[in-house]
């Protein structure tokens, strides 16, 4: 069972690939969705939900999406046909950092997947390259909200506490104009969700020979989240202009 598989099991019941409830995801689609009629781009968009909700929500919105996870696209394609949108959404299967496009966006996502990019600040420097005179960047990312220990930064990494991480973007050239710090609730929900629907798919397959695998995978998970990181990682959504330029 490769990470691909892992994450689409994981999230069969939380498509938000991130510790955000719908009511967060709506109001922050809404202040990166002002008019109505944006085009798009979610640079690591997974199953597409991000997308398929602005396609939602705003009817003369266009959407277009970058992923190395193919079955995740093609799960993306079925849902849009499903839900009426299919015509408005494209899906490209490549490197999001890599990737080009012939035209700029008015809205870049890049939420949960800065690592990508090499990191917060190399993700929003892409984001730059794709974004339209007058546009906006919704990214988020981990923050530590307390003193981490060594095990902590060795599995998640060179995190920064929250006025750092604001510190930097704004540094970089960047002016917040909306955010969101995902709550306990939201953080728990997540985990629990991410742990417990690959534990139920396992258990619901007692004869699959990756059942065991993602039985294993599952309870490392979440010892590591009750142990190493639950009571100081955070996560930060943030609704960004260019500064200048």
């Amino acid at each position: 069972m490769d990470r691909e598989q892992i994450s689409r099991l994981a999230h069969a019941d939380h498509p938000i690939a991130a510790p955000l409830d719908d009511a967060s995801v709506r109001r922050l689609l809404e202040y990166g969705l002002p008019r109505g009629d944006e085009c798009v781009l979610d640079l690591g968009c997974g199953g597409g939900e991000w997308l398929l909700r602005a396609l939602d929500m705003r009817p003369g919105t266009r959407a277009v999406g970058v992923d190395l996870a193919e079955s995740s696209l093609a799960r993306a394609r079925r849902t849009a046909l499903q839900r009426g949108v299919g015509e408005r959404l494209v899906l490209h299967h490549q490197d999001a950092a890599r990737f080009a496009a012939p035209h700029t966006f008015d809205l870049v996502l890049c939420v949960g997947a800065t690592h990508a990019f090499g990191g917060l600040l190399p993700a929003l420097a892409a984001a730059r390259t794709h974004l339209a005179p007058g546009g906006r960047v919704l990214v988020g990312d981990g923050f530590w909200e307390r003193e981490p220990s060594p095990e902590a930064v060795e599995l998640l990494g060179d995190l920064a506490d929250l006025p750092t991480t604001v510190d930097r973007v704004v540094a970089d050239g960047w002016t917040p104009v909306q955010g969101h710090v995902s709550t306990r609730r939201e953080l728990d929900d997540y985990e629990w969700s991410w742990t417990g629907s690959l534990a139920s798919w396992a258990l619901d397959h007692p004869g699959d020979p990756d059942s065991p695998q993602a039985l294993d995978t599952a309870a490392v998970h979440r010892d590591e989240w009750l142990r190493v990181y639950r009571d100081v990682m955070g996560f930060v959504c943030l609704v960004l202009r260019p500064t200048s330029g």
